[in-house]
């Protein structure tokens, strides 16, 4: 045997592969939502009043 021979890991590659495959399918929910409930830009962030103490 030649020491150049490459050995396949199998349950590697079809770890990788269903990675893959639930990326995508996480991208495509993602996207489908992203459609479905827009996210507004929020308000810009002002100064924030600070109530002052009332009487009791």
């Amino acid at each position: 045997m030649s020491s150049d021979v490459k050995l396949i890991d199998f349950g590697a590659e079809r770890d990788k592969r269903i990675h893959d495959l639930n990326d995508r399918r996480l991208a495509e929910m993602r996207q489908a939502f992203e459609q479905a409930l827009p996210l507004g830009k929020g308000k810009p962030a002002g100064k924030t009043k600070k109530k002052k103490p009332g009487k009791r």
